[in-house]
């Protein structure tokens, strides 16, 4: 298999209807790496996330300008089926979001029979057996799979998301603050998880908590507004430590020091 190539985004402008919310975005994400995005709220940081797999557009009057190339290939071409896209970029949200009414086995399978695979029951139990150890769950769960995923803790619903999300087998993870929801013991576990999964996937990750920024991911994106009703923009991006302890923008040290923000 070919190593994987950056995700290269250039020129994005991202709009609801008529309103220009992040613009002008030019980045190189790196394959097989972890990217924090971090910045006040309400700066374009989850709009543009959603933009990776073209899950912006499903908001009505939502849309984008720009390219966005994953191994070379163009995401907004208009010959580029967004299904494909989202099956090759997966994304965790939030708040965990497990199927109610399925069981563990059948929400980890979800996105598969979603996609109308063909799949063995024996194929099947060995993917939601490898994605559920992917996901660091299951020896959690492994004597209870037809129980329901609701009934499991809040931590574990999120790496039954995430067990659900590498089962279809994407080659880029896009987390929108995964651990705000959580604990700080169901937080560390998804942290621990996140360093371990750097090493199949490319991981995009939006988060609040800086601390979790400067420990989890390789490089970070520091993203700003420069006020209510002003698009929001990527002030810079660079390498994790060099971001926090020496960044070569002043609006970036100013939030980093909590001057503002």
């Amino acid at each position: 298999m070919a190593a994987p190539l950056p995700i290269t985004v250039e020129d994005l402008n991202i709009y609801y209807g008529d309103f220009l919310a992040v613009e002008d975005v030019n980045v190189q994400i790196m394959p097989r790496s972890v990217t924090a995005l971090i910045g006040p709220s309400g700066c374009g940081k989850s709009t543009f996330l959603r933009t990776l797999n073209r899950m912006h557009e499903v908001i009505p009057g939502a849309y984008a300008k720009g390219k966005v190339q994953i191994d070379g290939e163009d995401i907004y071409d208009p010959r580029v089926d967004p299904v494909n896209v989202r099956r090759r970029v997966g994304m965790v949200f939030q708040k965990p979001n497990p199927f109610p009414t399925m069981s563990i086995r059948d929400n980890v399978l979800a996105g598969v029979k979603l996609n109308s695979s063909r799949i063995s029951k024996a194929a099947a139990d060995e993917l939601m057996e490898s994605s559920l150890r992917g996901a660091n769950l299951w020896n959690e769960v492994k004597d209870r799979l037809d129980k329901p995923g609701l009934g499991l803790s809040g931590g574990q619903q999120q790496r039954l998301c995430i067990a659900r999300t590498i089962a279809v087998k994407p080659e880029v993870v896009l987390m929108d603050e995964p651990c705000s929801a959580l604990d700080p013991i169901s937080t560390l576990a998804i942290e621990d998880l996140i360093h371990e999964m750097k090493q199949d996937y490319t991981i995009v990750i939006v988060t609040h908590n800086m601390q979790q920024a400067s420990r989890v991911s390789d490089r970070t994106g520091f993203f700003n507004i420069a006020g209510t009703g002003k698009p929001g923009h990527l002030i810079e991006i660079d390498d994790t430590e060099k971001m926090f302890t020496n960044p070569a923008n002043k609006q970036t040290e100013d939030y980093i020091s909590g001057r503002f923000g």
